[in-house]
This record gives C-alpha cells, structure tokens and sequence, in this order.
C-alpha cells in the first residue's frame, strides 16, 4: 500500500495522538512517527484519562494506545472514547498479543492492534487502514483472531453480560461478591484502585445498583458468582 503525505496526492496528514505510561517508549514513538510519511503526532500522554482528555481538546484521527496503564487503561479509554468521540479510531500499539488484552481492546472499539515490533510502514498502513473504514491489524494479530474464530466457544461464553457490562465490569463484581475491597480487587486484576473505582461506578449505573451489597444480589441473581453455599469443591 503507498501512503500518501500531505504533500502529495492531496490527502492531508493522519492526526494522531500517542498515549503510553512509559516516558522513553512514548518519546521514542513520537519521534518515530515524525519521521513518516502521512502522519502528525498532535499531541501525546501517559495514560487512559489523559488519552480521553486530549481527544477531547484536539479532536485527531487516531489515538496510538498502549493497554497496561496507570489510573484509566488502554481498553477503558478505548471504550470511553469511541462512546463520546466517535470520529476519532483507536489502534492499539502495546507489547502484549494474548487473548486477554486483544479481545477486550477490540471489544472497546479499537479498529486496529499492532504489537511494539511493529515497523513505521506498518503503523502508517495501520492508521490509514482505519481512517479507511478497515481493520489495522498486523499478521499476527489476524491469525489469532483466525484462530479463535476456529475453536469452538465455551458454552458459559455465549450469552451476553446483562445489562450492557463489559467483560471487565462483571469480573468485578463478581470479585465484589466474592468480598473483596477495591484494593484486592485491583491486585487480582492487575489494575489501579481508580480504575477499579471507575468499573464499580459504571457497572452500578447500567445494572441501577446502590451498594456492595446490592452488587452482591445482583452477581448472584444473574449467574456472575456462586453463594457460599453453592461453591463446588
């Protein structure tokens, strides 16, 4: 694919936004993409609230994003975003390819997934991709998804979380049911208390919950967790 630049073909620059915790890696991918063909780097931050506070305020393209960060990650912005600016696609740019971090980034909204390695060729095709209305993903993402759309689904995996929650937001609360503060349940999850703070709040406003114990019933009643008494073992 030729990537034209704003000199060329007519087609103005991809405006893009790089978000990452790490300070090195974030510069050192600013610095990449200002050498390519194609794209402006508008404007870059170091986690998921900064990634939807500078969508907000500059309105690009496409927002370049990493998944494990501090206070908001990858996938919560992800989803925010394309919930409240849906003119801007989200490729996610991390070192991870497992299944726990690519279905749910994609699940978000993002449009496209390129791992680390990636070369500059394939993150402008990436980027293009998807302001063209297709799918950014590198090789080795596609055969996964190949892959997975091979192997037959569990059976718990097929109905749908209720009300409208994410994979992430009936993890927690069945982890609140199991009795778990904010604190453990960032631990077991591998994320910030904020961000624990923020699943909690949004899956209380889609299921109408006003309290841990509410939450409690609601696991229960819906399939999310097993009472005591029920637990196998």
């Amino acid at each position: 694919m030729t990537v034209d630049d704003g000199h060329h073909g007519g087609r103005a620059p991809a405006r893009v936004v790089v978000v990452d915790d790490q300070t090195v890696v974030r510069e050192g991918i600013v610095m990449l993409l200002g050498l390519l063909p194609g794209i402006e780097v508008v404007g870059s931050g170091g986690d998921g609230e900064e990634a939807v506070r500078l969508v907000a305020e500059l309105a690009p393209d496409v927002v370049l994003m990493d998944l494990r960060m501090p206070r908001c990650d990858g996938a919560e912005a992800t989803r925010r975003i394309r919930a409240e600016y849906p003119g801007t696609q989200v490729v996610v740019l991390t070192t991870y390819a497992d299944d726990e971090s690519l279905f749910p980034a994609l699940r978000a909204g993002a449009r496209g997934y390129l791992t680390k390695d990636a070369g500059g060729d394939e993150i402008v095709r990436a980027v293009h991709d998807v302001l063209s209305g297709e799918a950014g993903l590198s090789p080795k993402i596609q055969r996964r998804l190949l892959e997975r759309l091979s192997e037959p689904e569990p059976a718990a995996r097929t109905a749908e979380p209720p009300d409208g929650l994410t994979v992430r937001e009936t993890e927690v609360v069945a982890l609140i049911a199991e009795g778990m503060t904010n604190h453990e349940i960032a631990r077991a999850l591998h994320v910030s208390t904020a961000t624990v703070k923020t699943h909690i709040n949004n899956l209380f406003a889609k299921a109408g919950l006003k309290d841990r114990a509410q939450a409690v019933r609601y696991a229960y009643r819906h399939g999310l967790a097993k009472p005591p008494g029920r637990r196998s073992g």
